[in-house]
């Protein structure tokens, strides 16, 4: 008796485990007869459910219901159907299989040019296993594995459901067709927890509504926010996207943060809304980034009303490169409380214009334990102001408040512009650039050029020869990278394919120039750096398109002051107070006429001495910084060529 017992338990947990499903339910829905259907009709497996999940969506129920068999739904990459309600039972789990997903865009479930899909699932969790895709010894690095992927899909529910564990971002917003957005997405009382890069990233979305919604715990990779709304291309659009009584808390970085510099004065006007949210505990509670200048910035305007940014670890508002024109910023009726910085910071950045601002703060309310002002300007341009920023800003400070009024004049006695000698870049534009051809004699440096995110490296080739380079496309911090692309542009703007570098990797690459002149080398390494160890003709890195972006590349480098050169200027700086840079300046002569260590905010070096009567080689020389880290720093060349080479051959000059 005991061992038909042991048998009948045993054969039930093996119906448990594995169910071959009801093919005649499925025949039903297949030909029509029923709209509602369960998964488990089409089976179960506890090793890998992807085939019975997978065809289970595929099968034209306008209503699938994942139930709740006992144990979780293994299962690798999903896709969705149009025209669809999935629902969750309560207790579901879907689970990625270990040991898969090894692409790095593969995604638990996406819904890429679908339409008319909800996803209704209160008590269910999507999970992934994000501390393997951190693993560089089980995974290739890449931030993109998303627990759920919009990708211009139009009118979804995601309802409920919790998303944790990605190897990317809890819910991703992206781009499946150029131009074609995600619209009419309603997101509601759904919780992102412990994911890679974000809780929520929104590319590109039209009429967006995100309600109850939890984002927690975000830690990996940056920018690690809350939520990140940041489009990659003008073409997309944040255009009526509202989140409402939604909550942020202990991301390591922003929780609500609006990256917005790919958005251009042609793109649409942003309208965005955060009511009643709250952010707790994040690095930095309120975040917003635009264009550098204030004639291409995006328009319309974001409304922050009614919100509470409690205890971030930084400050409580940052706004960064936000011309006083552009996108308009309105808070009413906020609250700072408790920020381990200042509570409000401004700051210009490379590239920015003179003056930036355009906020206004409304009646916004500061607790704040520690004694200092309210608000931070940091100049990192050199010479530039802060205006148009308006506001009621009332701080308590233990037991006593203060109430001020930010008005230009506050503004103008609070933060006085920083004053360094205005020297304008040197107009290239409708001009020549040909060799220097200086015959400055000089050590040449082999050490390796290595560039941030973007950059331009410049050589001069004759017809039909053979240009040889060595890339190098390396890692910062744990900012993942995909395959480099590398085109040459030549003297007469035709384009050259001349290869790509994987992530991770050096390469060689060649290629024939087919005519005689400059030319351009444009250096994308997204987040990360590019080094470039060699190039067969002399190379030098431009500056023409605004500052030279370094990191950690020290040693000298030479540029050319043409004869008869009046004033000329470079400004030298780092990343901020963590990151900063020892500069020195050499004449021709080799004489030390300019030096500074432990550079953090913009320094000018300005000449003082009388134009020159023939072209001269001078050099700069970057090094560690004394006392301070030495990261990424930045060249603003003014007045003069604006190139840097390790070679003084590589220099050029103005045609007469």
């Amino acid at each position: 008796m005991i061992a038909k017992r042991i048998f009948l338990y045993a054969a039930a947990l093996s119906m448990t485990a594995f169910s071959a499903g009801k093919p005649e339910l499925v025949s039903k829905v297949k030909s029509g007869e029923l709209k509602e259907a369960k998964a488990s009709w089409w089976g179960f497996d506890p090793t890998d459910s992807t085939v019975a999940l997978q065809d289970a969506i595929n099968s034209g129920a306008s209503k699938l219901i994942i139930d709740n068999v006992g144990r979780t739904w293994i299962t690798r990459p999903l896709f969705a159907a149009s025209n669809q309600e999935i629902f969750f039972e309560k207790g579901v789990v879907i689970e990625a299989k270990k040991g898969e997903f090894k692409g790095g865009n593969d995604t638990l479930l996406t819904v890429s040019l679908k339409e008319n899909v909800i996803l209704n699932g209160y008590g269910a969790t999507l999970r992934m296993h994000r501390a393997d895709y951190d693993d560089p010894k089980q995974y290739k690095r890449a931030e993109w594995r998303h627990t759920l992927s919009l990708r211009s899909a139009r009118n979804v529910k995601v309802y409920g459901l919790t998303l944790a564990l990605s190897g990317g971002d809890g819910i991703y917003l992206g781009v499946a067709k150029r131009g074609v957005t995600n619209e009419n997405i309603h997101i509601k009382d759904v919780v992102c927890d412990r994911n890679y890069r974000q809780g929520i990233s929104v590319i590109s979305a039209k009429n967006l509504l995100i309600e109850d919604t939890i984002m927690k715990d975000t830690g990996g990779t940056p920018p690690a926010a809350g939520i990140d709304f940041e489009p990659n291309h003008p073409s997309e659009q944040l255009v009526n996207c509202v989140m409402r009584n939604c909550v942020t808390e202990n991301n390591q970085g922003h929780g609500y943060m609006y990256y917005l510099p790919n958005l251009h004065a042609e793109s649409p006007p942003l309208s965005l809304r955060l009511e009643n949210c709250v952010s707790r505990n994040d690095a930095v509670s309120f975040g917003f980034i635009t264009s550098n200048s204030e004639s291409d910035a995006v328009g319309g305007a974001i409304d922050v009303v009614g919100c509470l940014f409690e205890k971030p670890r930084g400050e409580g508002i940052s706004i960064r490169r936000k011309p006083a024109g552009g996108a308009k910023v309105r808070f009413k009726e906020c609250v700072i409380d408790s920020p381990g910085r200042s509570p409000i910071v401004v700051s210009s950045r490379p590239g920015c214009p003179r003056t930036i601002g355009g906020v206004d703060f409304g009646s916004l309310t500061v607790v704040d334990p520690a004694e200092r002002l309210f608000i931070d300007y940091f100049d990192w341009l050199g010479g530039g102001g802060v205006t148009s920023l308006r506001g009621t800003v009332t701080l308590r400070h233990g037991d006593v408040e203060t109430v001020t009024e930010l008005t230009p004049e506050w503004l103008k006695k609070t933060f006085p512009i920083r004053v360094v000698k205005m020297i304008a870049p040197l107009e290239l534009d409708d001009v020549k650039l040909v060799p220097a051809d200086t015959s400055a004699e000089a050590s040449v440096s082999a050490a390796p050029y290595y560039l941030r995110k973007q950059g331009m490296a410049v050589f001069w080739a004759a017809a039909g020869e053979q240009v040889r380079l060595k890339l190098e496309f390396a890692q910062v911090g744990k900012y993942g990278g995909r395959k480099m692309k590398i085109v040459a542009v030549a003297p007469s703007g035709k384009k050259i394919i001349v290869g790509e570098i994987p992530f991770l990797e050096t390469k060689e690459l060649t290629f024939a120039a087919p005519e005689t002149g400059l030319y351009h080398l444009p250096l994308n390494a997204g987040a990360n750096r590019c080094g470039i160890l060699e190039c067969s003709p002399p190379v030098a890195v431009s500056g023409e398109s605004g500052e030279i972006r370094f990191i950690s590349s020290a040693g000298d480098l030479f540029f050319l002051v043409p004869a008869g050169t009046k004033e000329f200027g470079l400004l030298v700086y780092g990343e901020g107070t963590g990151e900063g840079v020892k500069a020195t300046v050499f004449d021709e002569k080799g004489i030390k006429v300019w030096e500074k260590d432990d550079i953090t905010r913009p320094q000018m070096f300005a000449s003082t001495t009388p134009p020159p009567v023939r072209d001269e080689v001078w050099r700069l020389r970057l090094e560690r910084a004394t006392n301070i880290m030495c990261e990424d720093n930045y060249v603003d060349m003014r007045g003069i060529p604006p190139f840097l080479s390790r070679d003084p051959k590589a220099l050029l000059k103005v045609a007469k």
